[in-house]
């Protein structure tokens, strides 16, 4: 029998067993194709990357050391951003550890097969994707792992750097240490990437909580930056995280990250800058713990490096992103201007350090 013959034969049984699929696994496949229809209408209308040219943060501080102005007192937060591991959509269309040989080579078959595991999720019916909100890979939960490892050092052998031991301890939430606070975008990269790498914390502190923060959001207009996770909904583990044995991420997630804050995703006429922006407000005037933990992204902390460092600043972190599940601390510092009242925030570039990982 042909070919051909034997493909049409196939294809109403295959399309009838799509159907069932489908109509018993309605809601899920309804919030998948709205999340398709917003991926498009974000990939065409979405200008979340641009946005006007911001003055010299430099211009509203006394000098780049970031003293007191004449008339003006400035007020400190230390950030600590932790980027995500890597992810399924960074697997697909990243060369990341790769060589550009085998990413190249590699590539048409690693789409194929991520197109039909996208596929089987539909049909199992499963609020879940490759390519949306993309969660953590394998080689995503061993970065996780290698820093929650790192976390669990005794800071004193680690560094005999006091800053550097500070905040170690800060990130360990050691009883010494001041008080801090977890903070994640929404996406659950992000999210899962806080869970397991500050999983010791949050055993050892069961009323602490991550909070999770849509100013985070990631800045891209890609599919991989839409949240899967409906409003004020508990985040729900992806298929790799609930295999991973080494972090109950079904647990931490019910009980340990606050999404009342989560009002679904960015609005499609916003840009990073206005989110930048919200972070900053919202970490000096919601957050009273001076020390802020930040799980979240490459393009948007870079991003941030270049807004809020002074423009003659040449630091690496203006042209290369942090590694994966690097960890990076800085001063963000905030005084009102006095001709018009406002805040104005700038990184004091000085106070930059890297914890662990770095920029590549």
């Amino acid at each position: 029998m042909p070919i051909s013959q034997i493909a049409k034969l196939l294809l109403r049984p295959f399309l009838l067993a799509v159907t069932c699929f489908l109509v018993f696994h309605f809601s899920a496949a309804l919030h998948k194709l709205k999340l398709t229809i917003q991926g498009i209408a974000y990939l065409i209308f979405c200008k979340d990357k641009s946005w006007p040219k911001q003055p010299d943060p430099k211009l509203f501080f006394q000098n780049d050391k970031v003293k007191t102005s004449s008339s003006s007192v400035v007020t400190k937060k230390t950030i600590i951003f932790v980027r995500h591991g890597e992810s399924t959509w960074n697997d697909t269309f990243n060369k990341g550890h790769r060589s550009l040989g085998s990413f190249v080579i590699g590539f048409l078959p690693g789409l194929v097969k991520a197109c039909i595991y996208e596929f089987y999720l539909v049909l199992a019916g499963k609020i879940d994707s490759w390519f949306y909100d993309s969660p953590l890979n394998s080689l995503g939960l061993e970065q996780v792992q290698s820093l929650a490892s790192f976390l669990k050092q005794d800071p004193s052998k680690v560094t005999k750097d006091p800053g550097e031991k500070l905040i170690l301890d800060i990130l360990r939430k050691d009883p010494s240490a001041p008080d801090s606070i977890l903070v994640s975008s929404s996406l659950r990269r992000a999210i899962s990437t806080m869970a397991a790498s500050f999983q010791d914390r949050l055993l050892k502190n069961p009323n602490e909580s991550i909070m999770v923060l849509p100013c985070l959001q990631e800045i891209s207009r890609n599919p991989d930056t839409l949240s899967i996770t409906p409003p004020k909904t508990n985040v729900t583990p992806s298929w790799i995280d609930a295999a991973y044995p080494h972090v109950d991420f079904k647990t931490i997630f019910a009980t340990q990250v606050d999404m009342n804050l989560h009002l679904g995703n960015k609005p499609i006429d916003t840009n990073g800058y206005k989110r930048m922006r919200e972070f900053c407000t919202f970490a000096f005037n919601s957050i009273d713990e001076e020390y802020i933990i930040v799980g979240g992204h490459s393009i948007w902390f870079r991003s941030f490096f270049r807004e809020f460092l002074p423009r003659d600043s040449d630091h690496v972190g203006k042209k290369k992103k942090i590694v994966n599940c690097g960890a990076v601390s800085f001063s963000l510092c905030k005084i009102y201007h006095d001709n018009d009242g406002a805040e104005k925030f700038m990184i004091d570039e000085d106070s930059i350090r890297v914890v662990y990982g770095g920029f590549q």
